[in-house]
């Protein structure tokens, strides 16, 4: 998709990529992308929660505002569910952090472990 996404650009076409996947999104450099860290393939939320969902997309599309680079990613607070992370563990394999520790090049945009599911609890 971020291959796809450049050439859009190229043609003067702002893009925005949403993914669950932030190591595979990362190591493609798509013109901007936000990553929820969800179950492979949710990246809007779950089905049938039109509120979650309408508040992914709304800070989905805030993004714009804030990305302005190539290459940027900004990862959204929303944990798939606090209390399970086992959907980690069949997505990505037992203790598997898929988060990177990347530099910016706008000062508070660098990636940051955000921490499983499990530890995100308040």
């Amino acid at each position: 998709m971020g291959l796809v996404a450049r050439e859009i650009e190229r043609a003067g076409i702002p893009t925005l990529c949403m993914s669950s996947a932030w190591d595979l999104t990362f190591s493609v450099r798509t013109p901007r992308a936000v990553f929820v860290n969800f179950p492979l393939n949710h990246e809007t939320g779950k089905a049938g929660d039109a509120p979650l969902q309408r508040r992914i997309l709304l800070d989905a599309f805030r993004a714009f505002e804030m990305l302005w680079a190539p290459g940027q990613m900004l990862s959204l607070p929303y944990v798939w569910d606090p209390n399970d992370k086992s959907w980690e563990d069949t997505d990505w394999g037992p203790n598997f952090e898929p988060f990177g520790v990347g530099s910016s090049m706008q000062e508070g945009f660098a990636e940051r472990k955000l921490g499983r599911a499990a530890d995100q609890r308040a």
